[in-house]
C-alpha cells in the first residue's frame, strides 16, 4: 500500500514509525515507499505483512486478471495494461518461441513477458512481477 492514503500513514506512525519525504516519494523510516509487505523485519511495526483484501463480483464480462507489483502500476495505467494485455491474448499469431503449453497459456506467459518488459522500458525503478489470468475460453 502507499503512503498517500491517509489511512495508511495515521497507521505507520501510531506504531511509531516515522515518514520521510525524499524527491517526492514518501518513504517508511527513509527506505521503503510501501507500508505492506513480505520480508522486512527492520521495519516491523511499520511495515505489516497483512494484505488488504477487497472482493469484487464477477461478471461473465471479466475477460482477465492482472496481478502486479507496483514496478508495474508506478508506471503503467490500468488502461494501458489492459489494453496491452487485450492485444497479446486475442494475438493468434503470438511468437511464443519454444514456449510449449496450451495456447491460452502460452498468451498469458506473454501478456506477462509484454507488460514486463514494457515497464521496464517506461523505466521502472521498482522489482516488476506480472501474472496474467485468462478468464475467458479464446478460440
Amino acid at each position: 500500500m502507499q503512503l498517500d492514503r491517509p489511512e495508511e500513514m495515521a497507521r505507520v506512525t501510531a506504531a511509531g514509525g516515522v515518514v520521510f519525504n525524499y524527491g517526492g516519494v514518501l518513504r517508511v523510516q527513509g527506505i521503503l515507499a510501501k507500508t505492506r509487505a513480505l520480508g522486512h523485519m527492520l521495519l516491523k511495526p511499520e511495515v505489516i505483512c497483512e494484505p488488504e483484501i477487497t472482493i469484487t463480483a464477477r461478471s461473465e464480462d471479466d475477460d482477465f486478471m492482472i496481478l502486479a507489483s507496483d514496478g508495474l502500476w508506478d508506471v503503467m495505467s490500468n488502461t494501458v495494461a489492459c489494453r496491452e494485455t487485450l492485444k497479446c491474448l486475442e494475438d493468434k499469431s503470438t511468437n511464443a518461441g519454444t514456449m510449449v503449453g496450451h495456447e491460452e497459456e502460452v498468451r498469458c506467459i506473454c501478456a506477462t513477458f509484454h507488460l514486463t518488459d514494457l515497464a521496464f522500458r517506461m523505466h521502472s525503478r521498482d522489482d516488476i512481477c506480472v501474472v496474467v489470468i485468462d478468464l475467458k475460453i479464446r478460440g
